[in-house]
Parts: C-alpha cells; structure tokens; sequence
C-alpha cells in the first residue's frame, strides 16, 4: 500500500520551482523518519492530482530523488524509499541544560541594539510595499543569470568554480571591474588597487577596522545610512554627525581634528541630494588642510535617469586620499552581496589581509557569474530597463504626492528609487508605519537615519523600486489619508512640546 497522499503538501511560503519544492517535501519526509525505507511512494498521476502540478513535474521530481539515492524504481510497481536513503538518528536528545554563563559580564563588545531597521521578511506580500533596497522580480534578468551562472559551473571554469583564492579575486571580475566600471565614474585604477567585498557595507566595515581606532575621529553624515552609524560605534572612534544640507555634506562643518571623512555626494542617503561640482573640490580642499582621508559611498550612481551622473569624488582626488565604495548589490539585486572597494595600494593591501582573516573571499561562483553578466552587456541592459522602469514610477509617485498634498523634503536630482518625505509636526512616523502596515502599506520611518537621542520623528522614505506603477496612486492616498487621521492627536501633542 502506498503512502497517503494527504500527507504530502506544498508549504505555501516554499521557494523555488514546483520541482525543487517536491524533491524538498519528499527528502524532509525521509530524513525526518515519517517515511521509512521500502515504503511506496503515490503514483506521479495521483500525487500530481492532489498537489494540483503537472505529472511530468512530479515525475521529473521523482527521478532527481532516483539519482540521488533516495527512491528506487521497481519495474511498473511504481517508486519506494531506497534502502539507502539516509536514516534519521536513531537516538533521544537529552534534556536542555541551564545556561549558567553571565552573558551580560561575559560579552566583551556587543553588536546588537543598533539603529538598523529591519524590513518584514513577507515584504512582497504586502500591496503597497514602499520599501528601499529589494529587487523587483519583474525588472531582474533572471534567464540570463542563470544562463551565467551555468556558464560559471562549465568544465573550462572549474578551477575558478574551486580553487582557493586565499586573499585574491577573480581576475575576469577586476578585470572588468578596472576597464568598464570604473572609468565610467572617471576613475582610473590598477587591479592591485580594487578588492572585492560582500557588498557595500563589508567594504565600509573593512575600512572602518582598518582607519579607524579608539583614539581616532571620524564624522559622518548626519542623517546617514544607518548601518554606518553603528559599524562606526562598535568600532568605538570618536564619531562627529554633521548635519546636511541641500547639497549634502558641508565641508566647512566637518571638525578640524577629524582624520576619516566618509560621505555618499553622488546620492546622498537618505535624502537623495547630490552634492555639487563646487562643493567636491571644497571638500578635497578641506579634507587635504587637515590630512584627512574620505571614504566615498557611490551607491544608486547607476540609477540616473533623469540626467548624467556628476563624475565621482575619486575622480577628482589627486592625491589619493579618496577611499571608493562600490556596489552591485543595488542593481543586480540584494541578495548577490558583492561590492568592491577601490583605494591606493597601501591601503588596499591591508584591506586585503583583514578580508582574508574573516572570510578569505567572496565565494568564486559568484564572482565568475557576475563577470560574465558584467561582460555579455547583461548589466547595461538591466540598467536602461530599471531605469525607464524607475523614471515612470517616479513621475507616478511625483503626481500623487503632489495630488494627496504631502511634502517632499528631499528628491534626486538625477534619479534614484526613494523619496525623502516629512509629515506633518507632531506626526510620529514610526506610529504611521505601524498603523499603515495593517492597511497593507509599508513605509520606512525616518528616525533611525539621524543621530543622537533626540531623532526627528516626522521624516519618512517613500521607495518606488519594489512596487509597479500601477498601484503607486492608490498607495500613497492610503498614506495620506492615515496622516489625516493622525493630524488632530499631532497638533495637540505639538502644543504640548511647546
């Protein structure tokens, strides 16, 4: 008799293909010991009939578990768990014992409690998902990802499929990374100047260690991305906020004892300014004065639609005080993890060397598919369709900002994926996220991105990159009705504070 089919269900969260979520079901089932060797299995055409899939989905499913030695055929009989599946352990767990460390005085440095903002990990579930950072399903390439990706698996690429790079990295990646990327940012650089990170955020937290001590100062942005703030406290420098302006940071501001500048002027997070030609020279100028090193995060430089990007800072920088960040995380998707950091040779080296101490290299895969979606001109083409894609939802969402009378307090210039948005006085955001999460909307509250215990908590980000045209309008009228709702409470506690 075979086993009931009505023990077998798709989990309606799983990911991947139908095919991989039956080989997952059927594996889970016996390696948690529900099906035991020499049970038959349903019938493709029945299972197929209850899971309501195609036969030749269950039946391609059924063969994979064949090749690896979980299932067997037995002529027409039909398919049974092998003999040779794996056993679960056949052992009880003893009890759970008490926990009798003191964390509280055994941890040496803590690293949670940060400003970070978490997202709902089911963001794409919700209809009005006005959240920064997460790749739109429909933009993304995916056939010719996996066509790279394939490609990287081939036989000619083995040896960078495996080998150890110890503390260096795909030479077809820097490669391209030198010729093509780079000098379309003006900047010009050899492969012993560029290291490859895991993402934008492993490069600023290696600069970070490597420039940074406890008797050193560094000032940031002010509001900034808010990882930075925190990776800058667990690094315990001294840290410096300057407040921005419209044309980002201002130099004029910046502490005169300070010894590492890190700022974001192509596209300044998270309100969107971009800092002007005038004012990068100034900055140079400045940070020169005071022997001072800065880091520049060139994130969303690719996302300028609406005109040319300005040349990057490290373009300018004749002296090579200019440390550049790059990623490809914000347009490929989050997911990939891969940025790259470009900075003068000394510095670079010892970048390398503390890489190679925590994680050795980004995984080679990676590096290889992403070199031949770079190469095969797959990137180029992502980029002019998000950006169409991207400058048609913004003049959408310009519209019904204007429509549902709310305030913009910050937009790109040249594009991006986000408004920087203010509510009225009095209107605590982080209460409207909550109140707007029920509704189905997602909004990120502004507090976190500024410093110091006295947060504005009427700013908000309003992002355009994970959510289709079509249902921008009726998203940003929920969120205008919901601040109207709240305006009466907002106005007697605005009486109050003062």
């Amino acid at each position: 008799m075979a086993l009931p089919v009505e023990t077998f269900f798709l989990h309606p969260d799983a990911q991947g293909t139908l095919q991989s979520q039956i080989q997952q079901m059927i594996a889970q089932g016996i390696l948690s010991g529900r099906f035991q060797r020499g049970e038959k299995l349903p019938s493709t055409r029945r299972l197929a009939a209850h899971l309501g899939v195609s036969r030749i989905t269950v039946t391609i499913a059924y063969t994979e578990l064949l090749a690896n030695d979980y299932l067997t055929s037995r002529g027409r009989s039909g398919y049974y768990v092998s003999d040779n599946a794996p056993v679960p352990p056949a052992f009880t767990p003893g009890p759970t014992g008490t926990d009798a460390v003191d964390w509280t005085r055994a941890i040496g440095q803590k690293f949670s409690g940060g400003d970070t903002v978490r997202k709902p990990p089911d963001w794409g579930g919700y209809r009005y998902p006005f959240i920064y950072g997460q790749a739109d399903p429909e933009l993304f390439d995916h056939a010719n990802w996996r066509l790279c990706a394939l490609k990287a698996l081939g036989q000619k690429d083995f040896t960078a499929l495996t080998t150890d790079y110890y503390d260096q990295d795909d030479p077809q990646l820097i490669e391209f990374i030198a010729r093509h990327t780079l000098p379309r940012r003006g900047i010009a650089a050899r492969p012993e100047q560029i290291l490859i990170t895991l993402g934008a955020q492993n490069a600023l937290w290696l600069t970070t260690q490597v420039l940074l001590t406890q008797r050193r100062k560094a000032a940031l942005e002010d509001p900034c991305y808010h990882a930075l703030r925190d990776i800058l406290t667990q690094s315990r420098c001294h840290v410096t906020p300057v407040r921005v302006d419209a044309d980002g940071l201002p130099p004029d501001a910046v502490p005169p004892d300070t010894d590492v500048i890190f700022t974001t002027p192509s596209h300044q997070c998270p309100t969107t300014g971009t800092m002007p030609m005038n004012r990068r020279h100034e900055l140079l100028k400045r940070a020169a004065e005071m022997d001072a090193l800065i880091v520049e995060d060139d994130y969303e430089f690719e996302m300028s639609f609406l005109k040319s990007p300005s040349p990057a800072l490290k373009s300018l920088d004749a002296d090579g005080r200019v440390i550049y960040v790059g990623s490809f995380s914000k347009s490929l998707f989050p997911g990939l993890r891969l940025g790259y950091l470009v900075g003068s040779e000394p510095f670079i080296r010892e970048a390398r060397a503390l890489r190679a101490s925590v994680l050795r290299h980004p995984p080679g895969h990676v590096q290889r598919t992403a070199a031949y979606f770079l190469s095969l001109g797959h990137h180029d083409a992502l980029i002019r369709r998000m950006g169409a894609t991207l400058h048609d939802r913004r003049q959408v969402m310009s519209q019904a900002i204007s429509d549902n009378g709310l305030e913009i307090a910050g937009q790109g210039a040249h594009g991006g994926s986000s408004f920087w948005m203010r509510a009225p006085e009095g209107v605590d955001t982080q209460d409207l996220a909550r109140r707007l999460q029920s509704r189905g909307v997602l909004i990120e509250p502004g507090h976190a991105f500024f410093a110091g215990p006295a947060q504005p908590r009427s700013y908000y980000r309003l992002a355009y990159s994970s959510i289709p045209a079509s249902r921008i309008a009726k998203g940003v009228e929920l969120v205008a009705s919901e601040i109207d709702t709240m305006k009466p409470v907002a106005l007697s506690r605005a009486k109050n504070w003062t």
